[in-house]
């Protein structure tokens, strides 16, 4: 262990959403649970993101610490505080790119913003400025923790400064990489070199999220199976090459999970509290979830549930296959989530031909997720490909029994139920391998029977329960790859300084022969 701590770290922390500030998905819950952990461990966060519309409405304080010029334009910094902690958040206000009510990335016709790629640089190169110091802020971190293709640019950018601090970069889901074409990266006021298959190019387009992967020091994923997947072909959405040469710098750390907020004994938002001794009074949340969702109410037949973004990767179209079947079983099925119109209609049109067994809440409702999955029986998630997830997690946490395809943080997160692990009591969850619906429907039929036998029920429910998927494991593994990124980044620097002492030797020398 070298002599760097994570305590001496000034970590900047960038994002595109934090929850509850602004949340599209999984990043969201991240970007406000991971800074929280490493400031427990003594660092030093500070998380910047763009000051969104919603985002300052649900600000309870803020103030403007900073102004400054970025390409010609006036930009101000607003701070505020992460919930619940002592973590500052630096929002970028620049209105013209940023202040639009609603989704973060799409207009209110679910379309991407068409200036998303202008909107994102500006906000990397605002990072820039602040991560150099150069803000007035006195403030300068040794770290620069980027997410996802958003904040791509900021590590590419800051290959070009003198002494910069080191750079992470964690990829939260590789299908989302930023892609732009040639007449944008020339609208962006980027560096030339960019414009090379070795660093942004990728197929006659800009790619943001190469700026992380090709420039910083260390990349990571949210889960340790998915980072040995996106260096296959099935997974690598055509950069498996490239994560392939960098694996020597590429680590898949798990994400964890907010225990305070996701914690059945004390959720605000759910009519009956328990824990693992109290376990049989989550009935009474089976019982108000099926009145407030207008189903019958059953202790009988299991109520299964799927919370989540209505697009294939989640494998709703395996749903899709095997709801026929299914709406013949003895359960009933909640959906909450939206995202491709043709499954919103599609979950409606199901959900009023089966009132009795089917119910769809479109959009995202946080309360309403926390009362899923306290009053769920079994959650649904057949991920095509799923870098971590987190609901199968919470649903483990609160005793609801999760279904899962074999792959990503899934597979790392859920243990099958089997005859071996029934028999060791450590068997949390039902996982299938194929992406059909009728690997589905039968992992569906497999907890249905099991929900049957109270005796193992009880066991899986409670062996969930018991599982630990707080922070304090996966913070303290972020902290080891800050220390590589650290060393990394010193090397870089002591390479750059010779390099350029060297150009500065020879064109003395140069010159002084010219006289």
């Amino acid at each position: 262990m070298s002599a760097y701590h994570i305590a001496m770290s000034k970590i900047l922390f960038v994002t595109s959403e934090i929850y509850p500030l602004i949340k599209t998905g999984g990043l969201a819950d991240v970007s406000a649970s991971l800074p929280r952990a490493l400031q427990k461990l003594g660092a030093e966060v500070r998380i910047v993101m763009p000051a969104y519309h919603d985002a300052l409405l649900k600000t309870t304080s803020r103030t403007s610490i900073s102004r400054f010029n970025l390409e010609g334009n006036k930009v101000s910094i607003i701070e505020s505080r992460l919930a619940s902690s002592e973590v500052k958040i630096w929002l970028i206000d620049y209105p013209q790119y940023f202040e639009r009510p609603g989704n973060p990335y799409l207009s209110q016709e679910g379309i991407q913003w068409t200036d998303n790629a202008h909107r994102f640089s500006f906000f990397a190169k605002a990072v820039v400025e602040i991560a150099m110091g150069r803000v007035g802020l006195g403030w300068t971190p040794n770290i620069v923790h980027c997410n996802d293709w958003q904040s791509g640019l900021a590590p590419a950018l800051l290959s070009f400064e003198i002494r910069p601090p080191a750079t992470v970069f964690t990829i939260h889901n590789l299908a989302y990489q930023g892609l732009f074409g040639y007449s944008v990266f020339k609208q962006l006021n980027l560096p030339p070199q960019f414009w090379h298959y070795k660093a942004l190019e990728f197929h006659n387009q800009v790619s943001f999220i190469k700026g992380g992967l090709v420039y910083a020091d260390r990349c990571n994923t949210v889960s340790p199976t998915y980072a040995q997947e996106i260096q296959s072909s099935e997974f690598g959405f055509g950069l498996e090459s490239l994560l392939t040469y960098r694996k020597d710098r590429l680590n898949g750390i798990l994400n964890g999970i907010d225990t305070e907020t996701w914690n059945p004994k004390t959720d605000k938002y759910i009519p009956q509290n328990f824990n693992s001794t109290t376990l049989p009074t989550k009935v009474a949340n089976k019982s108000a979830l099926q009145q407030e969702l207008n189903l019958p109410r059953s202790t009988n037949d299991p109520l299964l549930a799927s919370i989540g973004r209505l697009v294939p990767q989640k494998g709703i179209d395996l749903l899709f296959e095997a709801l026929p079947q299914l709406v013949k079983m003895p359960l009933q099925i909640v959906f909450l989530g939206s995202g491709e119109k043709k499954y919103e209609r599609s979950l409606s049109n199901w959900a009023r031909k089966y009132p009795k067994r089917i119910c769809f809440r479109q959009g995202y409702d946080e309360t309403l997720s926390h009362r899923i999955e306290a009053g769920a029986d079994i959650f649904l998630m057949p991920s095509l490909f799923e870098p971590c997830g987190l609901n199968q997690m919470y649903s483990q946490r609160y005793g609801t029994v999760p279904i899962v395809r074999r792959v990503g943080g899934l597979a790392d997160t859920v243990i099958d139920t089997n005859k071996k692990t029934i028999a060791s009591g450590k068997a949390t969850g039902i996982i299938f391998e194929l992406p059909t619906g009728n690997a589905l429907l039968h992992a569906v039929s497999q907890a249905v029977k099991l929900y049957q036998n109270k005796k193992y029920w009880e066991q899986i429910q409670l062996a969930g329960m018991q599982r630990d998927f707080s922070w304090r494991k996966s913070a303290k593994q972020y902290s080891k790859i800050y220390e590589l990124a650290l060393e990394d980044a010193v090397r870089k620097i002591r390479f750059k300084s010779k390099f350029i002492n060297a150009q500065t030797a020879a064109h003395t020398k140069t010159k002084s022969g010219y006289r």
